[in-house]
């Protein structure tokens, strides 16, 4: 029996090539955000005001649209990423709160988001995402989580001083205790897939950072504009090679 439109979420299933290419989007965000507020000289509040105005097009775009688009998916993604890493700098850098300040004010700005969402809609699962009052939860959630994402990067490979490689293989084992999880235990897949969606932002600021930072700083040195277009090329490439479908709805 064929599904229609309205037993479909508007967002992707989650299958391992969902992760790749947001692994990939979240080190786009950190290399493209980077490369605005400090290659181009534009500075974090500047480039944050430029990566919202974009965010807030492409979520109108997202949330307008019938049914799940991939490409017009992974620009919102890509958006919220972006504006994530300038914002989360502005804060920690600009603001002077820190990285332990920022990461704390983000967390609960996460965890009020998705409690409120519960309490509204009863369900934070990706199923749901086929209302405009979820979508607006869903996207307020993840710009939140991609903001504490780079915080949590940030400090985990400078305060830390656990360095960009560090931080990337700690982030990278807890993604590899979640997919544990996932295959052997009774574990909310709603919650380990937050978990993730989290987790692999702090991997891609790591990664970005890696990519991008003087050698002085542990990085390689790379240049943001073709580490950001190989990046970016590399998702095209993923998005247009693999079929990927809309997410059941739970409705």
């Amino acid at each position: 029996m064929m599904q229609s439109k309205h037993d479909l979420a508007k967002v992707p299933e989650v299958t391992a090539i969902f992760w790749l290419i947001k692994i990939a989007a979240t080190t786009l965000g950190e290399t493209g955000g980077d490369a605005v507020s400090m290659s181009m000289n534009l500075g974090y509040l500047v480039s944050t005001a430029i990566f919202a105005v974009i965010f807030l097009m492409a979520v109108l775009a997202q949330v307008r649209a019938k049914s799940f688009h991939p490409l017009l998916y992974w620009t919102t993604i890509v958006a919220t990423t972006t504006v994530g890493t300038t914002l989360a700098d502005f804060a920690d850098r600009s603001l002077g709160i820190g990285y332990a300040g920022g990461s704390a004010l983000l967390l609960f700005l996460l965890i009020a988001s998705l409690f409120i969402w519960h309490r509204t809609l009863g369900t934070v699962s990706v199923g749901s995402i086929s209302t405009v009052k979820a979508e607006t939860f869903y996207w307020l959630t993840i710009m939140f989580s991609q903001t504490l994402g780079t915080a949590l990067g940030d400090w985990t490979a400078d305060t830390a001083g656990l360095g960009y490689t560090g931080a990337a293989l700690i982030f990278g084992a807890l993604l590899m205790v979640i997919a544990v999880a996932h295959y052997a235990s009774e574990v909310s897949d709603t919650i380990l897939f937050w978990a993730a969606f989290i987790l692999t932002r702090p991997l891609g600021a790591a990664v970005g950072d890696f990519l991008d930072k003087p050698h002085a700083q542990g990085g390689l040195e790379l240049s943001r504009y073709m580490a950001s277009a190989a990046l970016l090329g590399f998702m095209l490439i993923c998005i247009l090679s693999f079929r990927q479908k809309a997410a059941r709805s739970s409705h």
